[in-house]
């Protein structure tokens, strides 16, 4: 039992389950290997209704809510945490070109993104900062009918791969801080913009790099929302994604728990098995227990979000704890399976995939300063 799954939740969580064994999991390590996205696959994820299902039925979604994302997107990652960053991407982009795109502009890309035929990655972090969001230099000025981007940004997951990017300039000046920031959907083949890929620990399919604007034209309807609104937006949809990421890190651990407890159950060591030593076994138990716990969390954040009540502070426990811990779970199952676990293959892949979320997509220190907010209030806890 799940109090915050229905019975046709859990049916959908096992639907994805069974699609991303059969489909997504066997190609996981060759994935890793040669650093390409299956299109594909993607293509069949949208086909199912697996990507951004939580978005209206007008947009391409279904309209199932912020938990139906979260169930399908535990699903993939459980296979194959790189290519579940399609569901991540689609769901946060997706949010912000619903609320803030002009129909006649979102409604195309979002029809592309459902059906995954288009990935979408957001531009956010630049070379001179990655925690200090609100301190942008990319330059964006307008110029008759468009904007006008001059600029880099940096660590941008999907990077070379996007088709379009949600991304965030400066509109105003740096003194004006967060008010000065803007945000543009941009088509990736404009004039002007260049890309390449950094050779990353983990994630290797999905990838990471920078993205490069010289005098980019994006035609002014493409902005989202009105100008000076663009962090705005990013900061509420990362309490959306926060709670993802949680789910995505917690069920690679889980999978790493499934396979460590039947392993050390089978290995026989001194004509025991290896869980009949406490030294093993009560690790196992303390993470499993961890991981449980974390898992509800999320889903109380994803429950709360769905219901229209606040949950920042639950989204940055989410975010902080489920990607230290689930890199702690995978490291103690690797050396659970001994010289095996240390071999090249999947234990080893997860602990280099997951490693990567306790640094994008916000610090653990950042987290901890957003609950101590919410807790204390601003004032006391200021920046």
């Amino acid at each position: 039992m799940n109090p915050y799954l229905d019975e046709d939740l859990m049916a959908l969580a096992e639907h994805a389950r069974r699609f991303a064994d059969a489909r997504v999991a066997p190609g996981y390590l060759e994935r890793d290997q040669t650093r390409v996205l299956d299109r594909a696959l993607m293509r069949e994820m949208g086909a199912m209704g697996f990507i951004g299902p939580e978005l209206p039925e007008a947009w391409g979604g279904q309209g199932l809510g912020s938990l139906a994302a979260g169930v399908i997107h535990e699903a993939v990652a459980r296979a194959d945490l790189s290519l579940s960053y399609i569901n991540l991407l689609a769901s946060l982009n997706g949010q912000i070109l619903a609320q803030h795109a002009r129909p006649e502009i979102g409604a195309p890309w979002l029809q592309r993104l459902t059906r995954g035929e288009a990935l979408l990655a957001i531009a956010l972090t630049e070379p001179r900062g990655g925690s200090d969001a609100a301190s942008l230099r990319l330059r964006m000025e307008r110029d008759g009918d468009a904007y006008v981007l001059n600029g880099e940004k940096t660590s941008i997951s999907a990077a070379d791969q996007a088709d379009a990017a949600v991304v965030f300039a400066r509109s105003g000046t740096v003194e004006a801080g967060a008010r000065g920031v803007s945000a543009l959907l941009v088509p990736m083949d404009l004039p002007g913009i260049t890309r390449n890929r950094f050779d990353c620990h983990g994630q290797r399919a999905i990838g990471r790099g920078s993205i490069f604007f010289e005098n980019v034209r994006v035609p002014a309807s493409h902005l989202l929302g009105q100008e000076g609104e663009g962090f705005v937006q990013v900061m509420q949809g990362f309490d959306f994604s926060r709670a993802l990421i949680g789910l995505q890190v917690l069920a690679v651990a889980q999978a790493a728990l499934d396979e460590t407890w039947a392993y050390v159950a089978e290995r026989q060591a001194f004509g025991k098995p290896l869980s009949a030593f406490q030294g093993v076994s009560h690790p196992l138990a303390d993470f499993q227990t961890q991981v449980t716990a974390a898992r509800l969390l999320c889903l109380q954040t994803l429950w709360l979000k769905d219901h229209g009540l606040p949950h920042t502070a639950e989204a940055a426990m989410c975010k902080w704890w489920a990607p230290k811990l689930s890199y702690d779970v995978v490291h103690q199952c690797l050396l659970c399976f001994g010289h095996g676990g240390y071999d090249r293959g999947v234990m080893e892949q997860r602990l280099r995939d997951v490693l990567g979320f306790q640094i994008g997509d916000g610090t653990a220190q950042i987290m901890k300063t957003i609950i101590a907010r919410a807790r204390a209030g601003r004032e006391a806890v200021p920046a």
